[in-house]
Formats: C-alpha cells, structure tokens, sequence
C-alpha cells in the first residue's frame, strides 16, 4: 500500500492497524533545536484520544506515545523522529459478524476491491485511530510554528448534525467533550447525540479551524498552492466530505464588491478569501472548514452484499462514535499545522531573504 505519507520537507508516514500491536508515525524534515518530548506529543493525543464522555467510542486506550529517535537531551537533532502508540483495548471479535459483509458508507468496499483483501478489525487501515499519528506530528508542528513564528493554530466544533453552534470564546471549547465553543449549547448537543445512540444511528459534523499569526508569503503557486495543500490535506482524514476556505461555497451568492477583501494601511477590511491569495498567505488567518459525513457503523440494519457478491443485511454492534466529528477538531489542527510548516519550510528555503519594497498590510481591521 502507497499513499502514506504526505509533506515535502515536513514529511510524516503513518503506520499501523486499528486492531494491530501499535501505530506509530515518522516524522522527517523537522529542524534541529527544538526542545520537544513525549509529553508534547501526549497533550495533543489525550485530546482525541477515546473513552473520554459517553458521547464517544468506549475503547479504553491511553494513547501512551513513545519517541523512539530524533531526540538528544530533550531537543530534536534534524534526523527522523520516530514515535509509537500502544494499542491496549482491541476488540477484534466485535467484527466476526461484519467479516464477509460491507458496511454502506464504509471502505470495507473499496478496500477489498482495490487490495483483494481486508483487516475487517476495526476497520484495519481504514479506521480513524490512524488520525492519533497525525496528532502526535501536529504537535511537533504547532510547537515549532509558535517558537519560529508565533503562529497559533486552533479549531471548534461548529455544527453537530442539525445543531449550528455558535461561536462564543475559545474558553468553551477546551472546556466540554464536544470541543465547542458555546458552553450554552452542550445540553442540546448531549440530548441530540442521546437521542442518535438509543435508535442506533449517527449523524455528520462541521469543525472550523483558524491559524493566527500566519505571515505573508506562505505558498508556491502553481501546483503547490497554500489553500490546494491544505484541502488535500483536511480532505485525507476520514469521514471528510467537504472543505471550505475561507467563505467556501458562500462565495458564489456573494458579489465581487462584498467577496473582494479590500485593504487600507491599518489592515484588510475582511477575509473571504480564508488568508490565502493565489496560492500564497496574505497574512491574515488561515481559516478552514471541514465537513465530515454520519459514521458508517451504525446499530439499524442496512441493505448490503458480501464476500461472494450475495445481498444481505448488516448492522455493526461494539463500540463506535456516534459521531465521528465530536473527536475531529484536534485532527483537523495537526493537519493544518502539518501543511503550514511545510510550507513555511519550503518558503524558507527559496525565499527567506527576500525583503519586498512594500510593508505588509496588517491582518485585519478589528
């Protein structure tokens, strides 16, 4: 299997199963001198982490990480870091019944297809626990962005299923399971979610995610645009459907005069365009949105075909996330900060002694 590893300079491969002895990552590109240890990489993966409300899947995992190299006395050498994660709650025959079947929705399809074979524990491969990988790199890239730049990099839940979330102070969102922004709603996401469990069925999400302190120039256009990464990077987690940059598909109802970021000397009047430009970051936020569609594996019985191409009927007992996007917030961050060091690496490298004869205009208008 190709197809795991992603970034130019800042390049991270991902290994492991769902029901496999470990996942673990690669981390290549990383600059010497960064003091960064485990408990870096912890803070961020004990935040999506499993088993941690009812609202969730109730796989019990610690999610413990282990760095194995590109460390010397507590700072990285330039050389690959290379870490690991334990799997300790597998219940693999949880999915004896589903073993010759195909869950709609799911790549149990797809993957038989492709490889004539398939891992049908915790959906091998294909499962969302290889997402932990991506957290532990982000970690590595949200720590260097602050330390060289002062980028800030953060993310919300702004809608569950039907249920819009309004935006209401970064406080709330670390302060509830949901990773929401609005302490207010939290009773009706928790009644909504009740509700999906009892009748067996799941339902999408939307996460926004913002970078601040981004600077200008990050982006190589043509083929290696900011905006293009960065979609094709939110687009690899699972369960993704849709990604918007900045306005996204609000743009198509707006005029040119409205959609237009106008700027004045003390900073951009708006940001539609999501901070990039031609590819390139103008200075402003960076600001994504991400769609992520119902978890597949879902109690009510559903049409379906197995091994053999005959139909019959499946539905998935054990324990899944009634919604996958109550955890995707944390992912979504380390995918944005992956792309972003890449490419403040990649601008580095071409660029990092051009001085433009004009000065930069702020990020926004407050």
């Amino acid at each position: 299997m190709s197809g795991n590893s992603f970034g130019r300079l800042f390049c991270v491969t991902s290994f492991g199963e769902s029901h496999g002895p470990a996942l673990g990552g690669v981390v290549d590109g990383c600059p010497p001198g960064l003091a960064l240890s485990a408990e870096d990489l912890q803070r961020e993966l004990d935040r999506r982490k499993p088993g941690k409300s009812r609202h969730v899947t109730q796989r019990r995992e610690s999610d413990a990480v282990e760095i194995l190299s590109g460390l010397f006395e507590g700072r990285t050498t330039g050389t690959p870091i290379a870490f690991v994660v334990r799997n300790e709650d597998a219940r693999s025959k949880d999915y004896d019944a589903i073993a010759q079947k195909f869950r709609p929705g799911h790549a149990d399809y797809t993957y038989w297809q492709k490889y004539g074979v398939r891992d049908p524990r915790g959906g091998g491969r294909a499962s969302a626990r290889e997402t932990l990988v991506r957290v532990g790199a982000g970690a590595i890239a949200k720590k260097w962005l602050a330390e060289r730049y002062g980028v800030r990099v953060r993310g919300y839940l702004a809608q569950l299923g039907p249920l819009a979330i309004a935006f209401r102070s970064w406080d709330a969102v670390e302060a509830n399971p949901f990773f929401a922004p609005d302490a207010g709603c939290i009773a009706a996401l928790e009644a909504h979610l009740d509700e999906l469990r009892r009748a067996g069925d799941s339902c999408g999400a939307r996460v926004n995610v913002v970078a601040e302190g981004v600077p200008v120039g990050w982006g190589e256009p043509v083929y290696g645009r900011l905006d293009a990464d960065v979609a094709a990077a939110m687009m690899s987690i699972n369960a993704v459907k849709g990604v918007e940059i900045g306005a996204g598909f609000a743009a198509v109802a707006q005029s040119g005069s409205t959609h237009g970021d106008e700027m004045t000397p003390e900073g951009f009047v708006s940001n539609n365009n999501g901070g990039v430009l031609g590819g390139i970051s103008t200075g402003q936020d960076i600001t994504v949105s991400i769609a992520l569609k119902p978890t597949s594996s879902i109690r009510l019985p559903r049409r379906t075909v197995n091994t053999r191409g005959e139909p019959v009927s499946v539905s998935t007992e054990g324990r899944h996330d009634p919604c996958v996007g109550i955890r995707a917030t944390p992912i979504a961050e380390a995918m944005l900060a992956c792309v972003l060091m890449d490419h403040a690496l990649r601008h580095r490298a071409q660029c990092g002694d051009v001085t433009p004869p004009t000065p930069p205009v702020a990020g926004r208008v407050r």
